[in-house]
């Protein structure tokens, strides 16, 4: 569903049915999404022209990708001939990562792969990225988490698994006007109510600076409701 909001483009039968499907592909929430990705993409198209100019290569693993559609826009966009960015995609969902990587091979590039993999419990990277990620991002998982223990977990454990000087992007949902609409009407992967929760980015913020992080930053994307928050490995 969710790469299909990132599309963005409306379907349905006649213009009334177009019509039905803009309205939904407008509301707030996927529309902050939607800006999200953009924010995302930029801070590590950034990123990767750092360690460029250090003469580093870029291993980025995404450990809750889905088709990972995002990751192919910014190989695409950082000249994958080069192949000083390499890119994992991993996620539970089987389902999204064959679309993913069909989308790949189309596409022709060579540098991205995806297996299946838990969030929670990440495997070594070294077989898929020739070396530890010196980039993990965490793009919309923690929102869906109600367990603040879970997060705190994952952060102490990405800390460990993070290449030294590496950094993570991670996302945090601050606040939502359509929380119980959400609820009610839309149902997550494992079929449930689509319950999320909203934090504080100082929060957040604190959790990953209790990992190990260092030089959090955060950034709120033009809607409003995400921040993305990039903290060091040192």
């Amino acid at each position: 569903m969710l790469d299909y909001v990132y599309l963005n483009q409306p379907q349905g039968d006649f213009e009334i049915g177009q019509l039905i499907d803009r309205i939904y592909l407008n509301a707030i929430g996927w529309r902050a999404i939607r800006a999200r990705r953009v924010l995302l993409k930029r801070l590590l198209r950034e990123e990767v022209e750092r360690n460029r100019a250090r003469g580093e290569i870029t291993r980025l693993l995404d450990v809750a990708a889905g088709p990972g559609r995002y990751l192919q826009e910014l190989l695409q966009n950082c000249e994958p001939e080069r192949g000083d960015l390499r890119i994992l995609g991993r996620d539970l969902a089987t389902a999204g990562l064959e679309q993913g990587a069909q989308q790949a091979r189309l596409a022709g590039l060579q540098h991205i792969s995806y297996e299946q993999g838990d969030a929670f419990s990440p495997a070594p990277t070294q077989s898929k990225l020739g070396g530890p990620a010196n980039i993990i991002v965490v793009s919309g998982l923690y929102e869906l988490l109600r367990d603040d223990a879970l997060i705190q977990r994952s952060l102490a454990t990405l800390y460990q698994m993070l290449a030294p000087g590496g950094t993570i992007y991670f996302t945090t949902q601050t606040h939502h006007p359509q929380l119980e609409f959400i609820a009610n009407v839309l149902p997550n992967r494992d079929g449930q109510p689509w319950i999320m929760k909203c934090r504080s980015t100082a929060q957040l913020e604190g959790w990953a600076s209790s990992a190990g992080f260092s030089q959090l930053q955060s950034q709120a994307e033009t809607v409003g409701l995400f921040s993305v928050t990039t903290g060091r490995k040192i």
